[in-house]
């Protein structure tokens, strides 16, 4: 026989377990967890600092962007003209390459130039030496020429300050005021340069009194 006197338990109401049992909320983006941190990085100077520096970094770079787009077409505009001005240099330079060695073969001409006029052309035993002398200065002259050398020897031209230095002014019925009547002493230019003026004599202005 079953024993009657065993204690009976009442049975568990489950449902009030569950209603007592503490409940845990699950952990989401606006948790208090999280919105503290939020809080103590927003609160953090050095981030503010942080990103106050990156802005400032954002608008210099946006700002030297521009001032190199803009300054691209004058840089470029600046390398042509260093280019264009260094070819000039060496155009020139090859121009003028000859200055000093021109310079030094004028007295040659002029002494040339000079035995010429002095020598006695109606003594026959000279005429071979003379004609020599004239060969060679005929022939001096042609290959400074090739050289880009001009002779400055012109009369009844206007004088010319750039080219001309007035030695004495005369008078001449044949000459127009302030023209070349005489040249001492030829001059010279190189490829347009001026070497050495030409020493002249100029023909006195009409209204110049004597």
């Amino acid at each position: 026989m079953k024993n009657d006197n065993k204690k009976q338990h009442p049975p568990i109401d489950k449902t009030v377990e569950e209603k007592n049992a503490p409940t845990i909320e699950p952990l989401t983006k606006d948790s208090p967890k999280d919105n503290v941190a939020e809080n103590n990085a927003a609160d953090d100077p050095r981030i503010a600092t942080l990103e106050a520096k990156l802005a400032a970094l954002e608008t210099e770079l946006a700002e030297a962007l521009k001032r190199e787009k803009e300054s691209e077409p004058r840089h470029q505009a600046d390398i042509a003209n260093m280019i264009r001005r260094t070819q000039n240099d060496i155009e020139k330079a090859h121009k003028f390459a000859l200055d000093k060695f021109a310079i030094a073969l004028l007295p040659t001409l002029d002494n040339l130039e000079k035995a010429l006029e002095t020598a006695d052309h109606s003594n026959s035993t000279l005429a071979a030496t003379i004609e020599g002398v004239e060969l060679t200065l005929k022939s001096f002259q042609d290959t400074i020429k090739k050289f880009g050398i001009e002779i400055i020897a012109d009369t009844k031209v206007p004088l010319d300050p750039n080219q001309h230095q007035a030695m004495t002014l005369v008078d001449s019925k044949e000459h127009q005021p302030n023209h070349v009547v005489e040249v001492i002493q030829k001059g010279y230019k190189l490829n347009g340069r001026l070497l050495r003026p030409a020493m002249v004599t100029v023909s006195k202005d009409g209204k110049e009194k004597t």
